[in-house]
């Protein structure tokens, strides 16, 4: 592996990071050509999931694809979809070499886009930045794998572990400057979710605003009896951006229609304890489509999310200042007795933000 390979492969990852929040239920993928040292084509998963980035990068490389090297943060497709395969490509436009970061764990490719490549007698190298490929490309892998979304699990909080007091006030806990780095982090996912109890406390939007982002996450919402307010902003706006209602199997039928009316889709999950089943939520979320997931609270949803081992990733905002045991706790009730059994998380990343501290942990591997 050259310091080359790791170079353009860099950027094809770069490029494919363009792609997240906007290209599900299609990987965010990126690729760059390059023809004697020089670039001439790049391309990344174009949003809902087309034009590929293969497709993207060898039109715009035109001619100069022949002979040249491209490099692609996954591997090519070999299946026969709603578009031709994206080796097949790479194969008539006359690469003459592909370098990729990771192969596919989607069955309908799983090395056979490598294969094919070879089989055409074009030099094939695997595994540049594997690990930071595998990352970006978690939440497709989850949902090829295990039919649900990467999950995010966001939480914006007191030094003392609260998100509100005990009235319920909790506008603004965090800086401005926190929270346009979440606005930042919804427009990466492609769905933002809370619970019933935060909708109808805070009246959200749930969309990426004041960074001149043009489309918007789904927003879902967890309610068994979708008792939401049918003016508040979700409803208002939910014929122009999505709002998905997980729900239990009996809803209110009256309720149903008027959010129907209103555009929503609604999905009925299971239920565990007389409470929805997290993993239902995201076996169907996973099934419609998304591959990752915002969520941003309330408590009782983060709770059932940790305890059933849902979170792959936590990102806390931590505020300089305490609220009291009185005020409302970021996690509600997980019933731990030893602390062996409560989730844990390794520290990826930390830093000062807006007089705020970010920290980001990831899915343990002990």
């Amino acid at each position: 592996m050259s310091d080359t390979d790791r170079r353009f492969m860099a950027l094809a990852l770069s490029l494919g990071q363009r792609g997240q929040g906007r290209c599900w239920p299609n990987p965010a993928v990126g690729c760059v050509i390059v023809q004697d040292g020089r670039i001439v084509g790049r391309g990344w998963t174009q949003p809902g999931g087309r034009p590929h980035a293969e497709t993207e990068a060898l039109t715009q490389a035109g001619s100069a694809a022949r002979g040249a090297t491209a490099y692609v943060s996954l591997e090519p497709c070999a299946h026969h979809g709603k578009t031709p395969p994206c080796a097949e490509a790479l194969i008539a436009a006359g690469i003459s070499r592909v370098v990729a970061a990771i192969e596919d764990s989607d069955p309908r490719v799983a090395g056979q886009g490598f294969a094919m490549l070879r089989d055409a007698g074009i030099e094939v190298e695997t595994g540049v930045l594997a690990d930071q490929a595998a990352q970006d490309l978690a939440g497709f892998f989850l949902k090829t794998e295990q039919v649900r979304p990467f999950v995010t699990l966001k939480l914006a909080s007191s030094f003392d572990g609260r998100i509100a007091t005990a009235t319920g006030h909790s506008q603004w806990i965090t800086s401005p400057t926190s929270r346009r780095a979440v606005h930042a982090m919804r427009a990466r996912h492609d769905a933002v979710m809370v619970g019933a109890g935060t909708a109808r406390a805070d009246d959200p939007s749930l969309t990426v605003r004041d960074l001149g982002v043009l489309h918007q996450p789904v927003r879902v919402v967890v309610s068994r009896h979708m008792d939401l307010p049918l003016m508040g902003q979700l409803a208002r706006t939910a014929s122009e951006i999505p709002v998905w209602l997980c729900h239990g199997p009996h809803p209110d039928a009256d309720r149903a229609r008027a959010w129907e009316g209103l555009n929503a889709r609604l999905i009925p999950c299971a239920l565990q304890d007389h409470h929805i089943d997290a993993a239902d939520v995201l076996l169907q979320l996973g099934q419609a489509g998304l591959t990752s997931v915002f969520c941003e609270g309330g408590a009782a949803l983060a709770a059932s999310l940790l305890a059933e081992d849902l979170v792959d990733e936590l990102v806390g905002f931590t505020a300089g200042l305490a609220i009291g045991a009185e005020g409302l706790a970021a996690v509600g009730t997980l019933g731990l007795e030893k602390l062996d059994a409560a989730p844990r998380f390794e520290l990826a990343e930390t830093r000062a933000l807006g007089g705020d501290v970010l920290h980001r942990w990831r899915r343990s591997t002990l």
